[in-house]
């Protein structure tokens, strides 16, 4: 199989390479067909950005649609999260996106950042509720819920505002069908979102059709993580209350000392999940890349998705 040329069942992406540009939006991206987009964290150190920003380099060989920034728990982040969106998102051909979390801040310290971006020219967000203190403490501020997040985010700039969505229901939520009620009212007022990640497709489709049921039309992205750390993921995992298939996971379990062979593995296990999500018509693959190139570039080339044109960033 050529280069760029997505398997049978992989439909093609739109060739945005002479039109690609920072403050695309992401719902205009979604409408014009399948996206791939890459999530990273923001480094502790300069060192660590620095390197981040090699990785990020490296992935330009997937010529993504789009980037996310982490957000860290109860603001933890929030200069390092501003920083490298700000900064990425005016050196790149694509948009970057802050991740931005309410839970614990004020209504004025989330305005004055939500300016801070619109003045810099960044045009997307993904709105989230965040976690409560893991001690159970009052976590303050004025805000509860991502639904008011989103709010704010309409009264202060013309943004393209993401939610979060887990296909096998919130942790916190008392059941399924809450759940679904009260992601579809998150879906009500935004314009995409983006899975929590999840091991089998057929979670993402019952999801979407319990959605569609309720009169949903919102794009959601699946979100798909390559295991390449399978003690750290299935930590997060558990965290998230997302299964994880005993079958799978012993294979993971059975190369965790061959760093090659594991890497085989997840960028396998994460490229035909992908491809069953696309297939069956998920609009795009968000890869939580872990701030490593490597997997993502694995995936990428097994969708027939890696290698594209790249642009020079330019000042307009």
């Amino acid at each position: 199989m050529a280069p760029g040329t997505p398997h049978s069942s992989v439909p093609s992406r739109p060739d945005r390479s002479t039109s690609a540009h920072q403050d695309a939006r992401i719902d205009d991206l979604l409408a014009e067909g399948p996206t791939l987009s890459l999530e990273f964290f923001p480094p502790k150190t300069d060192r660590g950005v620095a390197n981040l920003l090699d990785t990020v380099d490296e992935l330009e060989d997937l010529n993504p649609d789009f980037v996310s920034v982490t957000y860290g728990a109860g603001g933890s982040t929030r200069d390092r999260t501003r920083d490298l969106v700000v900064s990425a998102n005016a050196d790149r051909n694509y948009p970057v996106m802050a991740h931005l979390t309410c839970v614990g801040h004020t209504r004025s310290e989330l305005a004055e950042l939500l300016e801070d971006y619109a003045a810099s020219g960044v045009r997307n967000i993904l709105a989230l509720a965040g976690d409560p203190p893991a001690d159970g403490s009052p976590a303050g501020g004025d805000f509860t819920y991502a639904t008011e997040l989103v709010e704010l985010i309409r009264e202060v700039g013309d943004f393209s505002v993401g939610v979060a969505a887990h296909p096998e229901t919130h942790p916190r939520s008392p059941d399924r069908a809450s759940d679904r009620r009260h992601l579809a009212d998150k879906l009500e007022v935004a314009d995409f979102a983006i899975t929590q990640f999840f091991f089998s497709a057929s979670d993402y489709f019952e999801m979407v059709d319990e959605l569609t049921a309720l009169g949903v039309t919102t794009p959601i992205v699946p979100g798909v993580i390559p295991v390449t750390n399978p003690v750290s993921v299935a930590r997060f995992a558990d965290m998230a209350k997302a299964h994880r298939p005993h079958e799978l996971w012993a294979r993971y379990e059975s190369v965790a000392d061959d760093e090659a062979a594991l890497m085989e593995v997840a960028v396998e296990a994460a490229a035909n999940l992908a491809e069953e999500l696309l297939a069956g018509g998920a609009p795009g693959v968000h890869l939580y890349a872990l701030n490593r190139a490597e997997a993502p570039l694995g995936v990428g080339a097994r969708l027939g998705w890696r290698i594209r044109p790249a642009v020079e960033a330019t000042d307009g």
